[in-house]
């Protein structure tokens, strides 16, 4: 599967939502399945997109505290509609120097309707970060696909719980929507590689990942953009 993305248009939406000028920006990215030669296009107006932390009418953004883990969530509130956002990453494995990260996107639906959510797409540095064709096994799998499935039972951040095995994104199907019935909520993962060859930073206090991720997950044909710095993201692995 390939994916062309633009991970400026959320700095650009960003601006723009910051400015109350809204333009005609979008965020344009393509997908193909593995056995498929058709490329649909989406294209998202940056109208429709909350930035995470960002200074607009009727959009509450801000960071709690897991009481238990003492984990930083971002949350983005817009109406009765409540998303929030964590950032995980691991090493690909001990012989190998490239990062996992890991998303794990929580919505709660207030309203009497139903939410349908779809995946979105993400960048660090302004590098895509493509997703990962993720599943349980690779068991039941043809022979030729199973050495690009990532198993998530290999996964670290999958095994402690931090990601949800239950409902996730991958890359075999990403125009799967789900739905979320009113008054409940729904955690939903999704993996990517880090693009980048170096990515982390350590000194005596430990290593944490530099640079800045940006991930959104869209609801109700509403972009939800979260903004991480490196320091902020979870290390998940071993």
């Amino acid at each position: 599967m390939s994916i062309a993305f633009v991970p400026t248009a959320i700095e650009n939406a960003s601006s723009a939502m910051k400015s109350g000028k809204l333009t005609a920006t979008v965020f344009v990215f393509a997908m193909c399945a593995f056995a498929q030669t058709n490329m649909p296009t989406f294209k998202v107006d940056t109208k429709s997109a909350l930035v995470w932390d960002s200074d607009s009418p009727g959009i509450a953004s801000s960071i709690i505290w897991d009481p238990l883990t003492g984990r930083e969530i971002h949350r983005l509130r817009f109406g009765e509609v409540e998303v929030s956002s964590l950032v995980g990453y691991e090493r690909v494995s001990w012989n190998a120097a490239g990062k996992l990260l890991n998303y794990r996107t929580t919505i709660t639906n207030n309203t009497d309707s139903e939410l349908s959510v779809q995946y979105g797409g993400a960048a660090v540095d302004g590098h895509t970060a493509l997703p990962l064709w993720v599943a349980l096994k690779n068991k039941g799998f043809k022979k030729r696909d199973r050495t690009k499935i990532w198993e998530m039972s290999k996964m670290h951040c999958f095994n402690t719980g931090f990601s949800s095995k239950e409902n996730f994104f991958s890359a075999d199907n990403l125009s799967k929507v789900f739905t979320i019935r009113p008054n409940t909520s729904l955690t939903i993962s999704s993996v990517t590689m880090d693009p980048r060859r170096s990515s982390t930073l350590c000194s005596v206090d430990g290593c944490h990942l530099t640079g800045t991720i940006r991930y959104y997950i869209t609801v109700n044909n509403r972009d939800y953009v979260f903004v991480w710095p490196g320091k902020s993201v979870i290390y998940c692995g071993e």
